[in-house]
């Protein structure tokens, strides 16, 4: 690898966004990061580094946003690694250039219908993000982009309703409904398919512009016809202000502390160890930690969260395609000992994974519930004007669009990459059919609550 793709290299890791999530998530403060980074470039590395450390971006609260795939996605898939000259190699072959050129003659020619540069631009931009195959990584346009970094401070105005992607199907699937949301309010159930928006056909559309559609102005309202059970229900949702509560908490009887994590975010941190210190308070003798349908967030939200209740050690750790490997360590001197399950789903993904596997590393939790997802993979995402002014392109036009790659994969302290596997429980417990559709399940009837309960009743003397 030469010099200046090294030195490149350093410098976008510099502002890799550092959320797990789906699909990953656009983090919503890297740009004005990044601009403050450039103000100040005469720092060393190793300032920009602990800088890096200290000021990770928060991420969209956006929960529409989340670009997992489905559970039904391969478990054999793997991201392929592109080779460092591959897309130049591709820009400089006469005879693609030839082609295009007979293909763009063809069109100008033959085509019936009108059609802007700027669409011709932008959907070879997308064509480039496509052609390396990994379904996680993408171009935004301006507005895009915009979309994906607002409500970083955990509101938003939409539909209320988390939505994962099958990136094989491309369908696009309703999770879960926010308890008293727009969508819930609507009658919509988890495992709708997303079909049509405001009478469009969005089958095979990119989640983010699928989601783009759904938000809107406060009292604004958007048809959104899903597939049930063979189907069609078209609902009419109401927009509104949503706002996200990533932690709540309660005590069951026998002392059993019940934490619900359904991302992790900046404010998930500080709820997250009030809510244990409240429990402890309280007298808890065991914990339930429940991440399902949980499809990620932060990578230092969730190192975090780990290092207050595990033992000082590695936590979890990330590798490039060079190879170049970064560490995260819990080092606080804090644990949490007593009995505690951890409650994971096929919708558990990303920073949920790094949770559930680092607890299952240390010995200090039993898994409970079904496989994991299987996300493994880092995203980082770049806004263009930003790369282009690191990389000091000349003639290069300004605009307001970003690229999203995938740059690492993350391995658990024991050096399990779980991507494409996801966590196995220690103890498997389907969730009961009759529940997988409720929208509310109560503690008495869930199933998976009660084998974890089972679990620590053993366990606690």
């Amino acid at each position: 690898m030469n010099k200046g793709k090294k030195m490149l290299k350093r410098v976008l890791c510099l502002f890799m966004a550092v959320s797990m999530l789906s699909g990953f998530q656009g983090c919503a403060m890297l740009l004005q990061y990044a601009q403050e980074y450039s103000a100040d470039s005469k720092s060393s590395t190793t300032d920009r580094e602990e800088e890096k450390e200290d000021r990770t971006p928060s991420q969209t609260a956006e929960q529409e946003q989340q670009g997992t795939a489905a559970e039904q996605q391969t478990a054999t898939e793997e991201v392929p690694v592109v080779n460092d000259s591959v897309v130049k190699d591709v820009l400089e072959d006469e005879a693609f250039l030839n082609k295009l050129e007979l293909i763009g003659e063809l069109v100008d020619q033959c085509y019936l219908n009108g059609v802007s540069k700027e669409d011709v631009q932008e959907a070879m931009f997308r064509g480039l993000l496509a052609g390396l195959g990994d379904p996680y990584s993408g171009y935004y346009t301006e507005e895009e982009y915009k979309e994906l970094m607002e409500s970083s401070n955990g509101i938003y105005c939409g539909i209320g309703a988390t939505v994962q992607q099958n990136m094989e199907t491309m369908l696009i699937t309703i999770i879960k409904p926010f308890v008293n949301g727009p969508a819930y309010k609507a009658g919509m159930l988890p495992g709708d398919i997303v079909y049509m928006v405001d009478g469009l056909d969005v089958t095979g559309m990119d989640i983010n512009n699928v989601v783009a559609m759904m938000k809107g102005e406060a009292g604004t309202e958007v048809e959104v016809t899903v597939m049930r059970n063979g189907e069609q229900v078209t609902l009419t949702i109401t927009r509104d202000f949503v706002e996200v509560e990533t932690i709540t908490h309660e005590m069951l009887d026998n002392k059993i502390g019940l934490i619900t994590i359904t991302e992790f975010d900046e404010v998930t941190i500080q709820q997250f160890k009030d809510a244990v210190d409240g429990l402890k308070a309280d007298g808890m003798k065991g914990l339930v930690i429940d991440l399902r349908d949980n499809p990620g967030g932060l990578l230092n939200a969730v190192v975090d969260m780990l290092e207050y209740i595990l033992p000082d050690g590695l936590i979890v750790y990330t590798e490039d395609k060079y190879g170049e490997r970064e560490e995260y360590y819990g080092k606080d001197n804090n644990e949490l000992k007593l009995p505690i399950a951890v409650l994971v789903n096929g919708n558990s993904a990303s920073a949920s994974e790094i949770f559930a596997a680092a607890m299952q590393d240390y010995e200090a939790a039993t898994i409970v519930g079904t496989t994991s997802f299987g996300k493994g993979i880092v995203q980082s995402i770049y806004p263009v004007n930003w790369v282009a002014s690191q990389l000091r392109m000349k003639g290069f036009e300004e605009d307001g669009s970003a690229v999203k790659v995938t740059i690492s994969y993350y391995y658990t302290p024991s050096g399990r990459c779980i991507h494409g596997t996801g966590v196995t429980p220690d103890v498997e417990v389907e969730l009961a059919e009759e529940l997988k559709q409720q929208v509310v399940i109560e503690k008495e009837e869930d199933n998976q609550l009660a084998a974890a309960i089972e679990v620590l009743m053993k366990k606690i003397k």
